[in-house]
This record gives C-alpha cells, structure tokens and sequence, in this order.
C-alpha cells in the first residue's frame, strides 16, 4: 500500500496524528455519521484540539481509474477547497490534511482532516416553525451566502445538514461543510437565487433569507425574492413527486 499525505503548512505540528490516522480505524473516534453506501465521519480529541476525520468509502473499480488517473480525489478536493474558501474569508472547517491510499496504482481508501465545526445548529431546523423571532438570523445567513457569492464560490450542495450555525459574540455565524461539490467563478444573479432552492422553510422564512441576500449584493428585494421562491417552488415540486416522506411546502 502507496500512501499521499499532504499536511497543511500551518498544522505540521498535527503531523503525528495525522500520521496514524492510516494505522487505526476511524471507529476508534466519536461516530457522528455513518453509512454503509457512503462514508463515515468521526471527531477526535487530540491534545486538546478536536479533529474531524472523513473516511471516504473505496470507489467502484472505473472511479479507482478514474481518480488514479485523471480526476482529484474527493479528499483532496475537499481540502484544496476548504484552503481556497479560507483565504476568501468564506466559514468551513479549517483544512489540516489529506490521505489517499494506492495499491497497484489505485486508489482505495481516503481521509480527509479538518478541525471540528463548533457550531451546533443546522438549516434542518427551519423545517418547522415560523419565521417569528428568527428573523434575524435569516437575514444573517441571506448575507452570508452573498458573501460566499461575492468571493466567487457557489456550493452545489446548500442543502439543510451542510451548513451550521450559531451565535458567535452576538453575532450569527455560518460554516459550510461537505465542500466537494463547489464550485468557483462568478456567481450569476440566478444561480445565486437557485443556491437557495434546497433548503427548507416557509415562504416568509425565504423571504426574509431573500431580503439579506438583495441588500448584501445590491439587486432589486421584488425581484431577488420571485426569483429564489420559483427556483424553491420547481425544485421541491419536483422532488415531491418522488420523495414523498421529504415532502416540503411550496
């Protein structure tokens, strides 16, 4: 077996832990996901510093090829994203390291190892509810995805359990996790409305993330607020049809 390891200039002192990850199983830390068909994530303490480790599942033998050959692995996108979204003063899980594992110039196994978020909220719980008294963290996080938009990045997957939240010195704060699947460039008027399409909530709830949003990147309130509340409304119609027990209103 053929490890790449890549440690964040910053976090060299991190290097042992790092280092072991490959010699013990990732069960050996806190479980907080786990699945079968897809990955599995655990936080350790290590000298007083908790780190979260993904353990990214083997690829199908075509993904093995591809990954070895043409494509970055998941792990090391995830990383060379959450450096990227760092300097561009966008909120993740601040990168420490990534692992691939090869045998017979494959890729098995990958890690990848950030600092745990310490925010304990997600955009899960506007499923329920009204907009009353949360109105101002609704407008907090409509600012902070144009503040993501404004520095160029859009996440394809803004979905509820990828991004956490909390309040910060009486401050609302945000982190985006799960970072894969982003994407860097100009941010277009609609598609910075659509990014809104998969979250949950009511019409006011998108309404008032809506009038954030406008303000923060100077367009039209009338205009912004139709434009992601027909993105929510096709979306969600759309996925009704085929995730009945996710059934969100419209």
């Amino acid at each position: 077996m053929r490890y790449n390891i890549v440690i964040h200039p910053d976090r060299l002192g991190l290097r042992p832990f790092v280092e072991g990850v490959k010699q013990q199983t990732v069960g050996e830390g806190r479980i907080i996901y786990q699945s079968y068909h897809r990955n599995t994530i655990a936080v350790f303490n290590y000298e007083g510093t908790e780190l979260n480790v993904k353990r990214y599942k083997i690829p199908i033998l075509l993904n093995q090829i591809v990954y070895s050959l043409w494509r970055k692995s998941k792990a090391r996108r995830a990383y060379e994203y959450a450096v990227r979204l760092t300097e561009q003063g966008v909120e993740t899980a601040s990168p420490v390291a990534y692992i691939e594992s090869f045998r017979a110039g494959l890729l098995k196994t990958s890690y990848l190892i950030t600092d745990q978020c310490p925010y304990t909220r997600n955009m899960y719980e506007f499923g329920q509810g009204t907009e009353e008294g949360r109105e101002d963290i609704l407008r907090a996080f409509g600012r902070f995805t144009a503040r993501m938009h404004q520095a160029g990045a859009y996440h394809a997957d803004y979905s509820p359990g990828n991004i956490l939240f909390d309040k910060v010195q009486g401050e609302w704060r945000f982190c985006v996790v799960d970072i894969n699947r982003m994407q860097f460039g100009r941010v277009s008027f609609d598609k910075g409305c659509r990014n809104f399409e998969r979250l949950w909530g009511t019409q006011a709830m998108f309404s008032l993330m809506a009038e954030g949003y406008a303000e923060a990147m100077q367009y039209d309130f009338t205009a912004c607020n139709e434009r992601i509340l027909h993105f929510r409304k096709v979306f969600w119609t759309k996925r009704n049809r085929t995730h009945k027990d996710e059934a969100q209103p419209i």
